[in-house]
């Protein structure tokens, strides 16, 4: 039975990303959630097709993908200047068979970007994806391949006005700033901006670049942000940004991060206001790619990909609270529940703050002339 829904997954998709070093078998562990849940009955299952060299220079350098390619079977021991220059060693550190795990995640949402331009499909999804650090030159913030520009840039094949919407806790940087300076892509950053977290970049003045002045929007969130003061900000914002560019298509970087317990994130976020997004996302019922991104809480990232999943595929009043059994059910201990619970850090974002920011949004659509024809 043909489905609205594709959902990219194949053994070795898994394989290699359960080889990234910051998140070790959490593809898997989304994956056998989600399969646990009976969600996969939903949805189309796509497998994925490697993407080749020349596909990631869709966005990436030749010389940054000649480095990853003799990297393939580098030591940590073994990196040189020139693998540290491209960003290899720190927070990317090389591993086995390097470049055909970079080629593999690439690919993943190639094949699910290719499903919506060819019309297979009207939703795609890539929990496998999502990784917005990586920059044209430079492996960065765990991010060794940036798949989600070169999906977009697949989408632009078809598609003439792409919204990318990131809502992971962390600046989507590496996208942002491949899109700089065009009007064909707008870029939106839900995300936290204090001192010393990371990466630092994605302030409410930055808009953009040159021509592409006034289609990046900025929404630096402080300590704290909670289920209200994003549900607040989103539900405001996004429509804005909706009606006045018009997009043809929407891409939107899941990143768990944001969520409670998140070791990285230290936020107070739920389940449930990511659910909302979503929920609003799906009710422009435009094609939409849907891709994974940050979530060090390898349980809660599970739970959140596998909740919206659920909504995505219209399952989500019908599932139950309680966890299936599934290989890794004890990871979910000890209340083996589905709903996260939300964080008791004071949400430093009053109403003062999130209104100045709404105004400063809706002042710079006006501005910078933000409208659909190009």
């Amino acid at each position: 039975m043909e489905h609205s829904v594709s959902y990219i997954f194949d053994d070795k998709l898994l394989e290699h990303c359960d080889k990234l070093p910051p998140v070790k078998q959490r593809a898997s562990m989304v994956h056998a959630l989600i399969e646990s849940y009976e969600l996969l009955k939903y949805m189309n299952i796509i497998p994925s097709v490697k993407a080749t060299p020349e596909d990631l220079q869709l966005f990436h350098s030749s010389s940054f993908v000649k480095c990853m390619k003799e990297s393939n079977d580098l030591d940590l021991d073994d990196v040189n200047e020139e693998q540290i220059e491209f960003g290899l060693g720190y927070d990317c550190p090389p591993f086995e068979n390097i470049f055909e795990t970079i080629l593999t995640i690439a690919g993943g949402s190639l094949t699910a970007a290719s499903r919506l331009v060819s019309e297979d499909t009207k939703i795609a999804i890539n929990w496998c994806g999502g990784w917005h650090h990586a920059q044209r030159d430079e492996a960065e913030g765990f991010c060794y391949v940036n798949d989600i520009v070169i999906g977009i840039e697949k989408l632009r094949e078809k598609f003439k006005r792409i919204l990318y919407i990131d809502l992971d806790i962390h600046h989507g940087n590496g996208v942002e700033n491949a899109f700089a300076f065009s009007k064909k892509v707008f870029t939106l950053s839900f995300h936290k901006h204090e001192p010393g977290f990371y990466p630092g970049s994605g302030l409410l003045s930055d808009v953009g670049l040159g021509n592409g002045r006034g289609y990046s929007c900025n929404v630096p969130l402080k300590e704290g942000v909670s289920d209200y003061s994003l549900n607040y900000l989103f539900k405001i914002i996004c429509p804005q940004i909706y009606e006045a560019y018009q997009p043809e298509v929407v891409v939107v970087q899941c990143g768990s991060d944001c969520l409670n317990e998140d070791p990285l994130g230290q936020s107070n976020l739920t389940l449930d206001s990511l659910g909302e997004c979503i929920r609003s996302i799906l009710n422009w019922n435009k094609p939409t790619l849907f891709l994974g991104g940050g979530g060090y809480n390898l349980p809660n990232t599970a739970r959140l990909w596998t909740y919206l999943t659920a909504i995505i595929t219209g399952q989500d009043k019908l599932i139950s609270m309680d966890i299936p059994d599934n290989d890794f059910f004890l990871k979910y201990g000890p209340g083996y529940e589905l709903p996260i619970v939300k964080g008791n850090q004071k949400d430093t974002n009053d109403k003062t703050y999130l209104d100045c920011i709404i105004k400063t949004v809706k002042d710079n659509l006006k501005k910078y002339d933000v409208k659909s024809s190009l």
